[in-house]
């Protein structure tokens, strides 16, 4: 009896043989694949602007947005104790048409130096409800915009990208509740 593993051909092979040649095809097969999936991850993380620079990447338009033109805009920014930086947009907006306005949702966009979209926001559009001794809002829900009105409102901003354009962003009105 000879001891264990010291049988010719268990660990080694038997005589003077080469080692059968391995086949490239499962290398080839797990290449291709992982090429497959990289591309397909490159094609999908794409974020790709329209030709559209006015538009790009927004909602429609509320069909009463029309009503509601918004004028007198300011921008303000103002630093806390922290170290972070709010951007505030103040304006007006006036209802020209028949309902009374008692929601608005915007979609603001900031754009970079060449015009492309780097930043959108939405959120619901809140009125000014005092000025002293600061300003304080509201949404409109709280106070709405009757026929013939004219409004001052706040956003509020929190972060701004940091490739925006320092330029007075599109806002667009995306969403009307009204009766």
């Amino acid at each position: 009896m000879s001891a264990p593993g010291s049988e010719p051909g268990l660990f080694r092979p038997d005589g003077p043989e080469a080692p059968e040649p391995r086949s490239p095809l499962p290398w080839i097969v797990a290449g291709g694949v992982v090429l497959i999936v990289i591309l397909l991850l490159v094609t999908l993380g794409r974020h790709r602007e329209p030709s559209n620079p006015g538009g790009a990447g927004l909602a429609p338009a509320d069909p009463y947005a029309a009503s509601l033109p918004i004028t007198n805009l300011q921008m303000s920014q103002a630093g806390s104790m922290v170290g972070s930086q709010s951007t505030y947009i103040d304006g007006q907006i006036t209802n020209q048409g028949a309902k009374t306005v008692s929601g608005i949702t915007v979609q603001v966009a900031f754009r970079d130096i060449g015009n492309q979209l780097v930043q959108k926001e939405t959120m619901p559009l809140n009125l000014i409800r005092t000025r002293q001794p600061y300003v304080d809002t509201q949404p409109v829900s709280a106070a709405p915009i009757r026929p013939g009105e004219r409004r001052e409102f706040r956003l509020i901003f929190d972060h701004v990208a940091q490739d925006w354009n320092q330029n007075y962003p599109e806002i667009r009105i995306i969403e009307v509740v009204g009766r």
